[in-house]
């Protein structure tokens, strides 16, 4: 009766092909069935009340055998409805056909006959060979899926009685043999199209937890985007206090000049008449305001390159702030795109990290934006347009800054005319001047004043020189980080031939699972001997079907492992199989 209803209710499950539910009538004559075989020979024990037979107790030592079943015994015993120890092992077998694992449990209990024996008599059903023979019937039921709701059944007061009418031949069911046949390769095609199920949920979950790395870098970057404008802003400041202290020296050498000019008219009063002994004197002082004068002018040019270098700085930096705002909301709907790509994402942070650490100035923060913002436009391919149009910005830039210098030196020109002008005047001032000897004292005072500016005006010279070489160490920096970035987009193409080449996989693999699925099986009743060693098949010799030819074959002529092109797992194949598969991998060998 363990047999025919087993096989029964596989094949009506499988003729159903949906979910069991509670009320499925082969499904209900099944329990019943399992309950009388656990019964048959179970020992009673006395109480002082009552007798005491129950199936409770042998299935409690699942759990001390099967630590997996452990969830199942905690779960019957939190269930509120169940008073009776009948009532807990009913619950226990559905819960485990429900978890596919009925033919598990029972084997350890089956092989454990020691303890077996203390709850069966010797002549039990489980004590015996046919236990060993219904628990490997037990492993067909795997195949089925159901859903059961113990709690809200009465299984306490529910009263086991086999309906035999279920199992009574018709002709309808001697003609549907053939079918059954059909139905188990069905199976076992079903069961490798599950493990391939399996490695794809495997593969989806690992992504998942990948996605989640790459969305907290993402949050990362932000951050340090928004450290990145504290500085931009510091670095304008700095920017505006070095202009108002050229405008301040400015003015001072402006007001100096004014000062020796009303010293000069006041004393051109006083000393007319002593113009002879003091024309060398003014030939050393025209020579030494000359040079003073080619001093300036440098420096002044000097400066003019500073401001036009500040000038470029500036629009860079205005530039790459709108570049960084265009790539965050461009960044919002790329997010399905970033699946495939984050991956890539995560080595280039790791690289940007570690060109990161040694950038400390506050010009070094802007080539960290510079590199951000490259390492972004690798997984992008879309902003390359963009790109091109912040370098159109840059050549407009460029042009604005030539501008700018021709102004400044339009200025530059006015002012050396300026400057003539006034050497004129003092040409013809020098005519009336007489100086006498505390003139000249206050003339060594004017000129050791002169030299301290000159030389403080000096000191400022080596320290834009410094700044020059410090732009240059920039420049070369920014180039390493070029090569860097073709070196990136080398490697973004070399993945992206990789995923199209396991896409192309993919695709073979599912191709092969339609010609399994159209393949036809030999059919397990035809096959009673061994096809290689010609020996008959039995309970200790079981049949195994070869993935390649789909003959049968016992254990021992099956005991093969090969992945084949429907399957990239090694599936067992027969050694007739296997020796032809090896001569063909050999052959096409170079």
């Amino acid at each position: 009766m363990a047999k025919l209803s087993i096989k029964g209710l596989i094949e009506s499950a499988l003729s159903f092909g949906r979910t069991l539910d509670s009320d499925y009538p082969p499904l209900q004559q099944f329990f019943v069935v399992m309950e009388h075989c656990l019964k048959h020979g179970l020992k009673v024990r006395k109480s002082f009340l009552s007798y005491n037979k129950t199936i409770w107790g042998p299935l409690e030592l699942v759990e001390k055998l099967y630590p997996e079943a452990e969830e199942i015994g905690a779960s019957v015993r939190d269930l509120p409805g169940l008073k009776t120890p009948l009532g807990r092992a009913r619950a226990w077998l559905r819960l485990a056909l429900m978890q596919k694992k009925m033919a598990d449990y029972l084997r350890c209990l089956i092989i454990q006959r020691d303890l077996l024996s203390e709850f069966y008599e010797y002549h039990a059903l489980m004590m015996e060979e046919e236990g060993a023979v219904i628990v490997g019937l037990l492993v067909g039921l795997n195949v089925i899926d159901a859903n059961l709701c113990v709690k809200g059944e009465d299984l306490d007061s529910q009263v086991g009685v086999i309906d035999f009418s279920m199992y009574l031949k018709n002709e309808e069911d001697i003609g549907n043999k053939e079918r059954n046949v059909q139905i188990t390769a069905i199976l076992d095609q079903k069961n490798y199209v599950e493990e391939l199920n399996r490695q794809l949920n495997s593969t989806v979950s690992s992504l998942h937890s990948r996605v989640d790395s790459l969305e907290k870098s993402n949050t990362k970057l932000i951050e340090e985007l928004a450290i990145a404008k504290n500085n931009i802003i510091k670095l304008q400041e700095e920017n505006h206090q070095l202009r108002s202290e050229n405008k301040l020296i400015l003015m001072k050498t402006q007001q100096q000049l004014e000062v020796t000019k009303v010293d000069v008219e006041t004393e051109l009063q006083t000393y007319k008449h002593s113009r002879q002994g003091l024309d060398e004197m003014y030939n050393e002082a025209r020579r030494q305001l000359r040079d003073e004068s080619q001093l300036r002018q440098d420096v002044e040019n000097e400066l003019a390159v500073q401001v036009s270098m500040k000038h470029e700085i500036e629009l860079a930096m205005k530039l790459l702030e709108k570049d960084i705002h265009e790539k965050q909301d461009t960044l919002i709907g790329l997010r399905q795109q970033l699946e495939e790509v984050k991956a890539i994402n995560i080595e280039m942070y790791q690289k940007l990290q570690g060109s990161e650490d040694g950038l400390k100035e506050k010009n070094e923060i802007i080539a960290r934006l510079e590199e951000k913002t490259n390492n972004i436009t690798l997984a992008m391919r879309q902003l390359e347009q963009r790109l091109q149009q912040a370098e159109k910005a840059q050549m407009e830039a460029e042009d604005e800054d030539k501008k700018y210098l021709q102004e400044c030196q339009s200025k530059s020109s006015s002012l050396q005319k300026q400057i003539s002008q006034k050497e004129k005047q003092l040409v013809q001032l020098e005519t009336d001047l007489k100086i006498e000897k505390e003139w000249r004292q206050t003339l060594q005072e004017d000129l050791q004043k002169e030299k301290d500016a000159l030389s403080h005006l000096r000191h400022e010279t080596q320290q834009i020189i410094t700044l020059k070489k410090e732009f240059l160490n920039l420049q070369d920096e920014n180039q390493q980080l070029k090569k860097v970035y073709h070196e990136q987009e080398q490697a973004l193409q070399e993945l992206g031939n990789k995923l199209s080449e396991s896409k192309l996989k993919i695709e073979d693999i599912k191709e092969a699972n339609k010609a399994l699925q159209g393949m036809v099986w030999l059919k397990d009743k035809e096959a009673t001997h061994c096809k290689l060693c010609e020996k008959e098949f039995s309970l200790s010799k079981r049949k195994h079907h070869c993935r390649n030819c789909g003959e049968i074959f016992c254990n021992a002529c099956s005991d093969n492992e090969l992945p084949l092109p429907s399957s990239p797992k090694p599936v067992r194949v027969c050694d007739s199989c296997h020796a032809l598969l090896i001569q063909r991998c050999s052959s096409n060998l170079p």
